[in-house]
């Protein structure tokens, strides 16, 4: 059984619809906090991964703000995941990442509000260190396969998450530039936060799709994606490398697949509870309180 999945952010339906991702579809799975998005097997022997559609199968039917975070990254984990890599389309607050670039992110400002962000409401857990934020292993499998698309790929990257639905205003952009923050997206918190708890892997490799709003002057066009955000041109540019999601996301779970067994720092963000006592092997009980201990 494949020990890597991957969770598709922007433009994954649209590349299950037109088949270039395509697999044996397990459907949603049943967890405690509701049912996951739907789970497909892709691929086979070293590329074989998990894959789900963060925002939908079909179309963009889920905004991040109310996707269940903690459904799909639980039903990865009973499937016997290790690894997570995923992608999302966030905008340049930094005006060196431009659209169509590639960013390997390696920090993240998370700037949500409403979130259902830990698995741990009952017991005291969870009080754990967020760096690395991506796991070193993962991101070094997804830049080497994102160098080898040709694109222009950045190899670090600070990733500030909002909640969403909504675009950020001017404001808003020009204080997470004052933050550090070079791109501003809404789908990788609490992804990442969940997966640590559940000593998970997890990286994500980004694709830029716009300049956050005024970082560049565009005239607003009502009916166009973000209201005007992007040329023609860019688009373009998005589009290609969206051509190189599948292949890019395959060779990086090549990378994992044969991988040696895991000493990173995820595998182990609980042993401090189970040297304690705190919690006991079986992971699923770690929710209940007491932690199965």
């Amino acid at each position: 059984m494949p020990t890597v999945a991957c969770i598709g952010g922007s433009m994954a339906y649209k590349l299950m619809a037109d088949g270039t991702l395509s697999g044996e579809r397990l459907g949603p799975q049943e967890t405690p906090f509701g049912p996951s998005a739907a789970v497909y097997e892709l691929g086979e022997g070293t590329t074989a991964m998990y894959f789900l559609s963060r925002h939908g199968e079909r179309g963009y039917h889920q905004a991040p703000r109310f996707i269940n975070h903690r459904a799909n990254i639980w039903a990865l984990k009973s499937l016997g995941v290790e690894r997570i890599l995923s992608w999302s389309g966030p905008g340049a607050i930094s005006r060196k990442m431009t659209p169509g670039s590639v960013v390997v992110i390696d920090d993240l400002i998370d700037e949500t509000r409403h979130r259902q962000d830990t698995f741990f409401e009952h017991g005291g857990l969870g009080f754990i260190r967020q760096a690395p934020v991506f796991c070193d292993t993962c991101r070094d499998a997804l830049l080497a396969a994102a160098e080898k698309t040709g694109l222009l790929v950045h190899a670090k990257g600070v990733y500030a998450c909002t909640e969403g639905p909504r675009l950020e205003t001017p404001g808003e952009i020009r204080k997470l530039a004052v933050f550090g923050a070079d791109l501003v997206g809404m789908s990788l918190a609490p992804e990442v936060f969940l997966a640590r708890e559940l000593e998970m892997c997890y990286a994500a490799v980004c694709y830029v799709t716009n300049y956050a709003e005024g970082v560049v002057k565009r005239p607003y066009q009502a009916g166009l994606r973000f209201e005007g955000m992007t040329t023609a041109g860019e688009d373009s540019a998005i589009a290609a490398t969206v051509e190189h999601l599948p292949q890019l996301i395959r060779n990086a779970v090549e990378t994992l697949t044969l991988a040696p067994k895991r000493t990173c720092p995820c595998s182990q963000a609980m042993a401090r509870y189970r040297r304690r006592g705190d919690i006991g092997d079986d992971w699923r009980k770690w929710i209940e309180p007491g932690g199965g201990a």
